[in-house]
């Protein structure tokens, strides 16, 4: 990780996964916020998300300056392992959620769902919301009403990033919303990539 830390920008690389891409939930996704953002920390969670969103405008790679990307994020940023914005990234690395790559970092698209030592170290109220998140039953029916309106909102001009929120707020179940805000989000990033 101190290689990385020492130079002014490092290059970004999608890290394919096969299991947790499948399975996996998007960095913006409440899933993430919920369930991710106590065990990974604030700073990594935002960190995640805006390197997944440079992957969905750039889905082969990109170059970030450390400096500049810190100082975005209202950061200090130093060479070496010291600084907020470094501690971010190595979290992100501890955690599984990025690796090395010569001259940079392959970062996950997709966050696998929370461990189980995780789970076990939250309150218990949030165990018991990963509990009914995880037994939901998504019904092809709420699935497809949902997905009906996640559309609506993509083709009316919504950002996918919000979409899960708003699906939410209408009062489509957790579990529900997270999978059509998924599966419009990987149907918009295959026809992009086209």
């Amino acid at each position: 990780m101190s290689d990385v830390l020492s130079t002014a920008t490092v290059t970004i690389r999608p890290w394919y996964d096969p299991v947790v891409d499948d399975d996996g939930h998007d960095p913006r996704s409440r899933y993430v916020e919920t369930f991710w953002l106590g065990v990974l920390g604030p700073t990594a969670t935002w960190l995640m998300r805006r390197l997944a969103a440079g992957l969905d405008h750039q889905p082969d790679g990109y170059q970030i300056d450390l400096a500049s990307t810190a100082q975005a994020m209202g950061l200090g940023f130093s060479a070496g392992r010291a600084s907020p914005f470094s501690k971010a990234l190595q979290r992100c690395v501890m955690f599984g959620l990025a690796h090395h790559i010569p001259g940079g970092l392959a970062v996950r698209r997709r966050v696998p769902p929370i461990a189980q030592r995780h789970l076990r170290r939250m309150p218990v109220d949030l165990q018991a919301a990963h509990a009914e998140w995880a037994t939901t039953a998504v019904t092809l029916d709420a699935l497809t009403r949902a997905h009906r309106l996640a559309t609506a909102m993509f083709d009316v001009g919504d950002d996918p990033t919000v979409i899960e929120h708003q699906l939410v707020a209408l009062g489509v179940r957790d579990a529900v919303a997270a999978a059509a805000a998924d599966n419009l989000s990987r149907l918009h990033l295959d026809t992009s990539e086209r």
